[in-house]
C-alpha cells in the first residue's frame, strides 16, 4: 500500500444514518492488474466502487490514482471544467444492465461518439474512424454501429457498453456485475473478450461480484467485504483454494453441487454470523441468494 502508481483506496468509510455502508475498505490496483470485490448483497460492494468513480462521496479515507487525489470528487469547487472531464476520464464503469446504461434513441455509433466528442478535440472523420475501431475491438460492426440499443442482444448490447467506457481511455475500468444479466455461454465470450482488452491495453480492471467464478477466471488478487469491512484478501487462487476466514469459507460452500447440505449451510451461516464483525446494522441477506464459484 505504499506504492503511488496505481489506485490506491486506504480508509474508506460511508454511512447512511445509523448505517454503516462501508468501513475502513483498503486496496491497491497495480497498473494493468486486476481486482475482484467479492460479497453477498448488502456488503458495501456497490458502494465502495460508487466512491472511487464520483458517485458517491466517502465519509472518511482516501483515493488516489498515481499518486493524485481523487478523494474530494469531481465537482469541488476551484477545479476547471477540462480538469473534471480529465479525471472522469481516468475510472470508467460498466453497469450489470447494459440496457438502461444506454440511451434507447441513439445508435449505437452515436453512444461511443458522444464519448469522444465530449472528453476529445478530434474531427468527425476522425471520431467516425475510432468509434469503427472501438466497435471493431469488441466484435461488433457497421450493422451494429447504425442499429438502436434495443435491436441488439443483451451480450451485443454489453460489447457496446464496453466499448463506450473504452472510448475515455480510462487508466481503470470498474465491472459492476457486468455479466451478472447474461446467459453462461455469453459471460465465457465477454470475459474472454476483457481479458484480450487488458492485455493489449493495459486497463486495470475492478470486478465487482458475488460470482466467484468470474473472479476466478479474470482476477488476479480478489478482497472479500462483509457488512461492509474487509475480512479477507490475497491472490485470488490462495483465497479461493485455501481462505483463511469463515465467511469465505461459507461462500464457498454455499455453491449448491452433489452433496450440498443447505441445512449446514444454514448452521454455518448462523456460526458466521453470531461471530459479529459487523461495524453496522447490514441489509439482511436474501436466503435466495448465494455466491457462485467453478472449481
Amino acid at each position: 500500500m505504499t506504492s503511488t502508481s496505481g489506485l490506491v483506496v486506504r480508509g474508506l468509510r460511508k454511512t447512511y444514518g445509523a448505517h454503516v455502508a462501508v468501513d475502513d475498505v483498503s486496496f491497491a490496483l497495480a497498473p494493468g492488474s486486476s481486482l475482484g470485490i467479492v460479497g453477498e448483497s448488502g456488503s458495501g460492494k456497490t458502494t465502495t466502487v460508487r466512491m472511487l468513480v464520483g458517485l458517491e462521496r466517502s465519509d472518511a479515507g482516501t483515493v488516489t490514482l498515481d499518486g493524485r487525489d481523487r478523494s474530494a470528487g469531481t465537482r469541488r469547487a476551484g477545479l476547471r471544467r477540462a480538469e473534471r472531464l480529465a479525471r472522469a476520464r481516468e475510472i470508467q464503469m460498466v453497469f450489470q444492465d447494459p440496457y438502461l446504461s444506454l440511451d434507447p434513441r441513439i445508435t449505437v455509433g452515436g453512444c461511443v461518439d458522444e464519448v469522444l466528442r465530449l472528453h476529445f478535440r478530434l474531427g468527425p472523420a476522425a471520431r467516425e474512424a475510432r468509434v469503427a475501431e472501438l466497435l471493431d475491438q469488441v466484435g461488433l460492426g457497421p450493422r451494429e454501429a447504425a442499429a438502436l440499443p434495443r435491436a441488439l442482444s443483451g451480450g451485443q448490447r454489453q460489447r457496446v457498453a464496453i466499448a463506450r467506457a473504452l472510448a475515455a481511455e480510462p487508466r481503470v475500468l470498474v465491472l459492476d456485475e457486468a455479466v451478472a444479466a447474461l446467459d453462461v455461454s455469453i459471460q465465457a465470450q465477454i470475459l474472454e473478450l476483457l481479458a484480450g482488452i487488458r492485455r493489449d491495453a493495459g486497463v486495470g480492471y475492478l470486478f465487482v461480484t458475488h460470482d466467484l467464478g468470474v473472479v476466478r477466471h479474470i482476477t488476479e488478487e480478489v478482497v472479500v467485504l462483509r457488512h461492509g469491512r474487509i475480512v479477507e484478501s490475497g491472490p485470488t487462487g490462495r483465497v479461493l483454494d485455501a481462505p483463511d476466514h469463515p465467511y469465505t469459507r461459507l461462500l464457498l460452500d454455499s455453491v449448491p453441487r452433489r452433496g450440498w447440505d443447505p441445512a449446514r449451510i444454514a448452521e454455518a451461516r448462523a456460526a458466521v454470523g453470531g461471530q459479529g464483525g459487523s461495524s453496522g446494522p447490514g441489509r439482511r441477506q436474501d436466503p435466495g441468494q448465494t455466491a457462485r464459484v467453478t472449481r
